[in-house]
């Protein structure tokens, strides 16, 4: 039975999106809900922030970018956090470095859940109450809002698999339900087939009509392709490990050179969380705990090296984005959204590229150099990011993230 307020959303924008602040504010705590209080205040590596910081910056997000400039009648509910949940905004002040994140003990989590119960209550009284100018300047915020919100999501799950993983006693994440929704699944044992594209000239980025996307996928544009095939879905763990069985951690020829002084420097014999040391029942972590490694499950928690490597080992090569986006729009790549897929393109702006106006023009545009694009969405990423303009970005050596890899060759 529909009650009143889903029919009222259903057919009020203003309403809707109050209704989605809920719905996604609350699939915050429910990823938090499996975890004690010190596993949410602790940080596990320098790139990585702790659940309750998480849950702290989202607020202050909200607060700071939709509440402050647009609710007149807003209270700031702790001018303190200004300077410990700021990420990285330089206009909007100074901030607790991020690599002291998990040295924040104080506010309690206690006190961190009453923080977003008071953004979440001003929130729903300006969605009720503001004038049609305060709601129409504020509402594209919330909605980047929300968006940003449900990044940290997905962030929030890499960041405690990567936690969960340090301790001794490698303990699940969950069980049950909220365990199996972020697990990899099979890619079951159809053969990898390669399906090829025309070349020619294709459109990438989102349209100006295909709804919410960040700054960084627009403005669509003109891109030309080169003939080219790609695999019909993603390598497969059981296919790196014959990278792994063939020496393929050993072969300075198949790496780059950042690449192989990363395996020299770090120890890598294979991805994060693989464990080997039984060859003939090889195990790796996972948000469910330590399971046996299913052959036929996308490779998981690759750095951007090792997925170039492995290419190189297979006679093949990684997808631009541009390739990637064209194959994904033609229909001709299957197992999208297991992991996150590495191209071989760099992260730059579109031609005539603008960030977003205000204090969230440092949303993307300024992480613009030395990081690689990822496409396609795994299964930690929230319903309506794995569209095919969507644009992730990490490090080259980045591996604690949901990401695989899926081949691409010339056309012959």
């Amino acid at each position: 039975m529909i009650s009143n307020s889903q029919r009222q959303a259903s057919t009020d924008p203003r309403a809707a999106l109050g209704a989605r602040v809920e719905t996604v504010r609350g699939r915050s705590l429910e990823i938090a809900a499996p975890l004690s209080a010190e596993d949410q205040c602790v940080q596990s590596m320098p790139d990585a922030s702790p659940t309750k910081w998480h849950l702290a910056h989202t607020s202050w997000f909200f607060e700071t970018v939709v509440l402050q400039p647009h609710a007149g009648n807003y209270r700031v509910f702790d001018p303190r956090y200004g300077f410990l949940f700021n990420s990285y905004y330089e206009a909007l002040g100074a901030r607790h470095p991020r690599p002291q994140r998990g040295l924040l003990t104080r506010p309690s989590l206690d006190e961190v859940l009453a923080y977003r119960a008071h953004v979440d209550s001003a929130l729903a009284s300006f969605a009720a109450e503001a004038d049609p100018v305060a709601w129409s300047a504020a509402a594209p915020l919330i909605e980047l809002g929300l968006q940003h919100e449900q990044q940290h999501q997905e962030l929030m799950l890499s960041d405690i698999l990567h936690l969960l993983s340090l301790n001794p006693l490698q303990p699940a994440y969950a069980s049950g339900a909220a365990a199996e929704a972020v697990a990899l699944q099979p890619a079951g044992v159809e053969p990898c087939a390669w399906r090829g594209r025309p070349g020619g000239i294709a459109q990438a980025g989102a349209a100006d009509d295909a709804g919410f996307c960040f700054d960084n996928e627009r403005p669509r544009h003109r891109v030309l392709l080169q003939p080219f095939e790609v695999a019909s879905r993603p390598v497969s763990c059981g296919e790196f490990l014959a990278f792994i069985d063939d020496g393929g951690y050993r072969q300075a020829s198949l790496w780059l050179s950042d690449g192989w002084a990363a395996v020299q420097a770090q120890g890598w014999s294979a991805p994060l969380y693989w464990d080997l040391r039984e060859r003939a029942a090889p195990l790796h972590f996972t948000l469910q705990g330590r399971r046996a490694l299913d052959p036929a499950a996308p490779a998981c928690h690759l750095s951007f090296y090792e997925a170039a490597a492995y290419a190189e080992w297979a006679g093949a090569r990684l997808p631009t984005e541009f390739e990637w986006e064209a194959a994904a729009d033609d229909g001709l790549l299957g197992d999208v959204g297991s992991v996150w897929e590495w191209t071989r393109s760099s992260y730059d702006p579109y031609p005539g590229f603008r960030p977003l106006a205000g204090a969230v023009a440092e949303y993307n545009g300024k992480f613009m150099v030395g990081q690689v694009v990822l496409r396609g969405g795994s299964r930690a990423t929230p319903p309506g990011h794995a569209r095919s303009s969507y644009r992730n970005f990490f490090p080259p050596a980045a591996r604690w993230q949901f990401s695989g890899l899926r081949l691409a060759r010339d056309a012959t």
